[in-house]
């Protein structure tokens, strides 16, 4: 696969704008001239895809060795570059009309973490195993709006907050931009008064079922979305596995993943 494969235009238009600029090169010593931008995201996007180690890429197919590119990630990731592509192409589904902010919905979904680092922690579903959690918030057509990572034993409610406080301002028509759903669904996991108030508190009503209730709450034919959208995500082979050690280059890639798939979705409905 070549980089215009890994890296199509409509992708590589939207996120050439947001890389940083090179250092400036010397002009008696000028050294070996940087690896080209698009090359090294190919390498990128094809470690998301397959799940390789950095160090087996295969430098001769993409142009360039993982080794080099993970430090292109750790640059645009410390540059901030991922939540900016996200936020811009979220800005492009609301004024397609393709986001439906009315209604949101919460999950998080455990992880295995093969080496130590930020956020990992005994995994309560794998045997205390060390772990990580993603947690994400959705549209109601399953649209990524925000998603972390936490340590594995982290309880799902502790990132209610968080997730709502990291939906960025979506524009992309006339008046405000929109932060927050009018509604928010969930499962019993989420149910804790303090959150419900602060919900409240904040105009968005909250859709939790109660804890202690039978099963059967009606929820799931909303709530859904937020399970598909989990799917969509570790399809990235690199996401069902956590292997980076620094949570951050970690976060980078579930930012990276969520705008492919919104990206996606821009492409099928036209």
């Amino acid at each position: 696969m070549s980089s215009p494969d890994l890296v199509p235009n409509d992708l590589w238009e939207r996120i050439a704008p947001l890389l940083p600029p090179h250092p400036p090169r010397r002009r008696h010593h000028p050294g070996r001239r940087p690896i080209d931008d698009r090359m090294a995201l190919a390498d990128i996007v094809y470690v998301l895809r397959t799940g390789v180690a950095w160090r087996d890429v295969p430098a001769s197919t993409i142009g360039c060795s993982g080794v080099t590119c993970w430090r292109r990630l750790r640059d645009w990731t410390e540059a901030g570059v991922w939540p900016r592509l996200h936020q811009l192409l979220l800005d492009e589904l609301r004024a397609a009309g393709l986001l439906d902010l009315n209604d949101a919905a919460i999950d998080g979904s455990h992880v295995r973490a093969l080496k130590r680092g930020d956020h990992v922690g005994p995994s309560p579903v794998d045997r205390g195993r060390p772990g990580s959690k993603h947690h994400l918030i959705v549209d109601a057509h399953g649209t990524p709006l925000a998603v972390s990572v936490t340590g594995g034993n982290r309880h799902d409610v502790t990132q209610m907050l968080p997730l709502l406080a990291a939906i960025p301002p979506i524009r992309g028509v006339r008046g405000r931009p929109r932060r927050k759903p009018r509604r928010l669904y969930a499962d019993r996991g989420y149910d804790y008064p303090s959150h419900r108030r602060h919900l409240w508190k904040r105009g968005i009503k909250p859709v939790i079922a109660r804890r202690g209730s039978p099963h059967g709450s009606g929820l799931g034919t909303i709530r859904w979305v937020v399970e598909r959208t989990f799917a969509w995500l570790h399809q990235f082979k690199r996401l069902r596995i956590r292997y980076e050690h620094r949570a951050d280059l970690h976060q980078g890639l579930l930012d990276l993943a969520c705008s492919l798939i919104c990206l996606r979705r821009l492409r099928t409905s036209f």
